[in-house]
C-alpha cells in the first residue's frame, strides 16, 4: 500500500468555491450550519480582494481536495511581535488520521516562524475531544484562566452607536 501524496499550498482566487464548501462542511461538523451567513462572493472579497483580511491554505491528498486552514496575523503587545491566529482548520472526515491536519499546522508554524511571529494560536470547541487530543499531541496547551469573548450582531451595533 502506497503512502498518500499530501500537498499543502496557498489558496488562490480560483479556490473560492472549494474554500466555501469546506466552510460549510466545517460548520456542519461543528453543528453550526445555521451560523454560516457568508457567500462565495464574500469569501472572494475578504480573502482575495484589494485588502485581504486573511489567508488560506489548501490541502490535497493524491491531488484531491482534503482540507483547509484559514488564518490571519494578530499582534502581541507583550511580545512586541506579530502572531498568527488560526480561524479554521478542517480535514474531511474520511481523510482524517493521515497526517493532513499535522501538515497544515506544520506549514502554519513555518509561516509563523518565517514571519517572526511570537505564537500560533486558535480556539477549539470544548466538546471536540478528538481535536483537543490531536492538538495536545503536537505540544499545544490550553490557556487556563482565559475565556474567549465575542461581540457581534445587534450587541456590536448597539455598542458602536
Amino acid at each position: 500500500m502506497s503512502t498518500p501524496e499530501i500537498d499543502i499550498r496557498p489558496a488562490t482566487r480560483s479556490d473560492v468555491p472549494l474554500i466555501f464548501s469546506f466552510i460549510r462542511e466545517l460548520a456542519e461538523y461543528e453543528r453550526l450550519s445555521q451560523d454560516v451567513v457568508s457567500s462565495e462572493e464574500r469569501v472572494a472579497q475578504t480573502l482575495f480582494g484589494p485588502k485581504p483580511a486573511a489567508e488560506a491554505l489548501i490541502a490535497t491528498v493524491d491531488q484531491q481536495p482534503a482540507g483547509f486552514a484559514v488564518y490571519f496575523q494578530n499582534y502581541s503587545t507583550f511580545a512586541g511581535r506579530p502572531g498568527i491566529y488560526l480561524e479554521d482548520l478542517f480535514v474531511r472526515p474520511a481523510l482524517r488520521g493521515k497526517g493532513i491536519g499535522r501538515r497544515l499546522l506544520a506549514r502554519l508554524a513555518t509561516i509563523a516562524r518565517d514571519r517572526g511571529c511570537a505564537r500560533l494560536e486558535w480556539v477549539v470547541l470544548d466538546w471536540n475531544e478528538p481535536a483537543i487530543r490531536f492538538y495536545e499531541t503536537l505540544g499545544a496547551k490550553p490557556l487556563d484562566g482565559w475565556r474567549v469573548f465575542s461581540l457581534s450582531g445587534k450587541a456590536m451595533d448597539d455598542l458602536a452607536g
